[in-house]
Formats: C-alpha cells, sequence, structure tokens
C-alpha cells in the first residue's frame, strides 16, 4: 500500500528578474511517497492551474539525474538533503508527513534569477566555450587502442567527466565558486593526452571567464564536494590548482 504524507511548502516566487520576490506558503496533501521531488511539484502545479493560479516555474529536463538541469535549494541544501541525488532523484519518502519543506532557487551573483526557481546558468556554458574542449581533426574515430591510458588515469578522468553541470557547487559555495565545476572540467581533459597540447592556455582562459563572470574563488569550504549530486572530489580543485601554476610558470618562461 502507498504511503501519503501531508506537506507545507514555502516557496520562492519571483515573477522575473526585476522582482523583489518572496516566499508563498502552500499545503500539499495526499503526496505519495513513491513520488520525486519535482513530480510533487507538478502535483501542485496542477492545483495552481485549476486555481487560476501561475504555476512554479522550476528547470527540468530528462528527469533521471543526468541532464543537470534541474536543482534548488530545499531546507537550504542543494538538491536536497540526500548525498549524491539530483533534485529529479530525490524521492519524497525523506520526509516525513508534517514536514515543512523550504524550496529557493540558486543563490549567486552569476545566476540571475529568471522566475521562481529558474536561474540563468549559462555562465556556466561561457567557461566551457572558454577552454573546455580539445581542438582535433574532424574524421573518423580513432582505433581506442592507439594511445594507451592506464586504469587509474583513466577513471580519475571519468570522475572529472561525470560532472553535470547542474550548478550546485556554485549555490552550495558561501562564495559562490565555481572551482569545483572548473576543477573537474579541467582534470577530466589535462589527464589525457588528448588534452594535453592546450593545457596551460585551457586553465588560464577558464579562470579568467570565471573571474569576469563574477564567481568566488575557493576558501576550501568543501560544501561543493558535500553537496556534488555526482560527488565530485574537491582534489579536482587542487588539480585545477597545480595546472594553473604550471600555466602561469610556462607562459612567464616563453
Amino acid at each position: 500500500m502507498t504511503k501519503t504524507i501531508n506537506l507545507t511548502l514555502k516557496v520562492w516566487r519571483q515573477k522575473d528578474s526585476d522582482d523583489k520576490g518572496g516566499f508563498k506558503t502552500y499545503s500539499s496533501r495526499d503526496i505519495s511517497t513513491d513520488m520525486s521531488f519535482l513530480e510533487m511539484i507538478d502535483v501542485i502545479n496542477e492545483q495552481l492551474t485549476l486555481d487560476g493560479e501561475d504555476a512554479i516555474a522550476f528547470d527540468h529536463d530528462c528527469r533521471e539525474g543526468i541532464c543537470g538541469m534541474c536543482g534548488a535549494m530545499v531546507n537550504g541544501r542543494a538538491h536536497g538533503p540526500e548525498k549524491g541525488t539530483t533534485l529529479c532523484q530525490l524521492h519524497m519518502r525523506h520526509f516525513s508527513d508534517g514536514d515543512t519543506i523550504v524550496v529557493e532557487p540558486w543563490r549567486a551573483k552569476a545566476f540571475n534569477i529568471i522566475k521562481d526557481l529558474v536561474v540563468d546558468r549559462s555562465a556556466l556554458d561561457k567557461i566551457i566555450q572558454a577552454g573546455g574542449y580539445i581542438s582535433v581533426n574532424t574524421g573518423g574515430a580513432p582505433d581506442a587502442n592507439t594511445i594507451l591510458i592506464s586504469r587509474e588515469t583513466s577513471e580519475k578522468a571519468f570522475d572529472g567527466a561525470a560532472c553535470i553541470g547542474c550548478g550546485a557547487c556554485v549555490a552550495a559555495c558561501p562564495n559562490a565558486s565555481a572551482m569545483l565545476f572548473i576543477g573537474a572540467k579541467v582534470s577530466h581533459l589535462a589527464l589525457l593526452p588528448q588534452g594535453k597540447p592546450e593545457a596551460a592556455r585551457r586553465v588560464m582562459a577558464m579562470v579568467r571567464e570565471m573571474d569576469r563572470l563574477c564567481f568566488g574563488n575557493c576558501t576550501n569550504e568543501a560544501e561543493c564536494e558535500a553537496d556534488c549530486p555526482k560527488e565530485i572530489s574537491i582534489t579536482n580543485i587542487a588539480r585545477l590548482n597545480r595546472e594553473f601554476l604550471k600555466s602561469g610558470f610556462f607562459s612567464s618562461t616563453k
């Protein structure tokens, strides 16, 4: 038998980026504990629509923890209380009957609020455009065994590549730093031979773009690692710092 719970939700509502915004309280009854958090919001939105009110705007796409679109602060935690979980994977069984849940958007200078829980995260795309890629000739894919890579190195690179760019690290960080995001992107390219020719230019360009977009810097608070839905390690930030120092040294000797 499916269990149901009754909840009180305090949701941030904001018409647009110029609106002051504020919390609005909703009562949500008979919510199935089998629902995901986003499905719970869907139910509330159905009722709001029937009542002639605007539905709560929120980002979503695949709802499988892959795309990185979903994201909100739930009771002060990015993506909610469960470790290694995106908002769309957070199920209502992790809450209790009678709970009050506070839901608000990512808070960062680089992330402008568009409406309600929807924020503009295109700043992360601009960082990728600045250097998060490799330049290769087009054509057929090379044979996988042409360049041998150790298992340890490939696994470290894969761990960095697991980043979905959701922005939880920025939202969780008291400095609104994007260094875990950049560290993951720099790591998975810098560790592999295909990414080494542009390594110095890449890290300088991405860090420069991060500063231009008004992200903060890392002060080793580690909230980013704690709230990352893909559990990206802050060792990637250490690798980012090493790559940045190396790039500065090589550029100064040219």
